[in-house]
């Protein structure tokens, strides 16, 4: 599929979404939702025609992606990789991890995001498992009790499944 073919199909998807959901500006928050699931991100000039469609300035509903952290304005991996760092986490060597991620995956604070938009790496205040700390989430798989050897091990089993290398 080329490329201007998939983004035919993603703002297709935008159309349908804003009809599903009545053009209803009380049903934005949803909206955006289900945008970023397509996208994995806002992009800005689908955040101006979902303003114009729902009759509401650009300014507010870019008010309501920044507002909420859930919302990304920037493009994402396929996988993002969600390293707590709330106190039990930090205790045990969270910042470790996130720094043998940026090494592995040749990424920085500034550049989080991989070249082939395969990982993007992320620290977070807390994942709500101080238990099984420190703990990672790649998007919705939770690692536990995560340490070099077995971050090395997860992060080797994606870059195999999709064919790649890093």
């Amino acid at each position: 599929m080329s490329n201007t073919e998939i983004k035919t199909r993603q703002f297709n998807q935008v159309l349908s979404i804003i009809e599903d959901n009545g053009s209803d500006k009380a049903k934005l928050i949803t909206i955006l939702q289900k945008v970023q699931e397509e996208y994995r991100y806002l992009p800005e000039e689908v955040i101006t025609y979902i303003a114009t469609s729902l009759n509401m300035p650009v300014a507010e509903v870019y008010g309501v992606a920044t507002f909420y952290a859930h919302f990304a304005l920037e493009p994402k991996g396929k996988y993002v990789v969600k390293v707590c760092n709330g106190t039990a986490c930090h205790v045990k060597g969270a910042m470790n991890l996130v720094h043998d991620l940026f090494k592995k995956l040749n990424l920085s604070e500034k550049n989080p995001t991989s070249a082939d938009m395969l990982f993007t790496v992320e620290t977070v205040s807390c994942l709500g498992a101080c238990g099984l700390a420190p703990v990672l989430v790649i998007n919705e798989k939770v690692y536990g009790q995560v340490d070099s050897k077995k971050l090395d091990s997860v992060i080797e089993e994606i870059i195999e499944k999709e064919g790649g290398v890093k």
